[in-house]
């Protein structure tokens, strides 16, 4: 049998390193060609890694939860037969890196080399077992945090162990000059607040462990809240002209262009018009310093089968005609039902919308996706009778009403600013064309 190697595959442009979930095939077990071998995540998608061929797993070369370099040798595979290892090796060809890269991404442990053999005794030395994942060592190599500084921050997760979320907040308040003192003597403060306590029922109550994104959804939600001190703002919106428009051409829309004409697109095309008004609420805030995004690229919060959310990205979004809008919201969308988001689907928004009402919601109070600094909830539309003036006076009529609700964040979004944009949003969706050609 031919030996082959299987390396962490290529899963976007901007993705250096992901992280080992879990294996679903022992040392021992035999594999057929483009079968899951091992789950695998990045910053948000987890991904299934499958084999380049027929054989038998020969070594297993990382354990689960490790961080590891895009090109790095993670399993040891013996192929079957010599048909199988020519075709693996060619489908490697074009993914193999030139010497110059396998020498600055040889293997992960480069990434904390700062830390010698006794620095890492001390990390597995300390309370709440010490550990310290390669993310963690990575992260701190590259802020130059040492050994004692690393190990004195409050850790959020499991029996106290650090979180990514814990290391931002605690560089994003880092006091100088920095204390000095022995890793001996590092200690989590203790609380005075005792959580109450949670009652179970043997036979009744089930426990649940949260998945890997749930957590890394909660560790994302509770640093924006401890992040950006959030500001709600709401208004009220007559959309008739955009219901009875769609309720008249959506067949049409279907037939010419094959594509569902949702009322995303639309809302998604008055969000990029307004933040073009409002350039101020398309930033971030890094420290001291706002960085104004040109690209407007709309983030949509998507509940996933699994009851999860994600972010997929609509790019460029004020670029986009309405069927250009179209294309994309069903695209992504589709990918989303079916678990298959690219890496570069979900990154880069510089602005999110998320669609409460279609779970029935009147209005919501959204929580800001980091680092961006404002996001828009879309209510439930409802029909009501409406005060509304014509010619003639004042009449009473049937009206299709939404409540839109923006969260921005105060340390840079002052009231006039969000409440500014909130109304342009809702100008230019009241302003809908009813005779809109599509």
């Amino acid at each position: 049998m031919s030996k082959i190697e299987l390396k962490m595959p290529k899963m976007g442009e901007s993705i250096s390193e992901a992280t080992v979930l879990n294996w679903l095939k022992n040392e021992g077990d035999t594999v057929e060609q483009d079968e899951t071998v091992l789950e695998v995540a990045t910053d948000k998608v987890d991904s299934e890694v499958p084999s380049p061929c027929d054989g038998v797993i020969a070594k297993i070369l990382v354990e689960p939860n490790t961080v590891v370099n895009i090109g790095d040798v993670i399993a040891i595979i013996e192929a079957n037969g010599e048909a199988g290892a020519k075709k693996t090796a060619q489908k490697e060809v074009a993914a193999t890196p030139s010497p110059e890269k396998k020498e600055t991404n040889s293997t992960t442990t480069k990434k904390t080399e700062r830390y010698s053999a006794a620095d890492y005794k001390a990390l597995s030395a300390g309370e709440n077992d010490g550990f310290l994942s390669p993310l963690i060592l990575n992260i701190a190599k590259k802020e130059n945090l040492s050994i004692e500084e690393v190990l004195s921050i409050n850790g959020s997760g499991e029996g106290g162990r650090i979180r990514k979320s814990d290391v931002v907040s605690y560089l994003k308040n880092r006091q100088y000059p920095l204390p000095s003192r022995p890793v001996q003597q590092v200690s989590a403060p203790k609380s005075n607040y005792k959580a109450p306590p949670i009652s179970f029922v043997e036979g009744k109550d089930r426990i649940v462990e949260m998945d890997r994104m749930r957590q890394m959804i909660a560790d994302h939600m509770v640093y924006s809240k401890h992040t950006s001190p959030h500001v709600t703002s709401y208004i009220e919106v007559d959309v008739t002209n955009i219901v009875e428009w769609r309720n008249r051409v959506k067949k049409e829309f279907q037939q010419k262009y094959n594509q569902k004409l949702t009322f995303t697109p639309i809302f998604v095309e008055a969000v990029a018009k307004a933040i073009q008004a409002y350039p101020m609420i398309n930033v971030a805030v890094d420290d001291n310093k706002i960085v104004v995004r040109k690209d407007i690229n709309i983030g949509m919060a998507t509940a996933l089968p699994s009851g999860n959310l994600i972010v997929p990205v609509v790019k460029n979004a004020d670029e986009k005609n309405l069927l250009g809008l179209a294309k994309q919201v069903n695209h992504l969308a589709e990918n989303a039902r079916n678990n298959s988001l690219k890496p570069e689907e979900i990154k880069g928004s510089s602005f999110t919308i998320s669609n409460v009402g279609t779970f029935g919601s009147l209005m919501g109070t959204p929580i800001i996706n980091q680092p961006e600094v404002a996001i828009l909830a879309l209510g439930i539309i409802k029909k009501r009778p409406e005060v509304i003036t014509m010619d003639k006076g004042d009449e009473i009529a049937i009206r299709s009403m939404m409540y839109l609700s923006l969260s921005f964040d105060h340390r840079v979004v002052d009231g006039f600013l969000g409440g500014s944009f909130l109304r342009k949003v809702g100008d230019e969706l009241e302003a809908f064309d009813s005779n809109r050609e599509i």
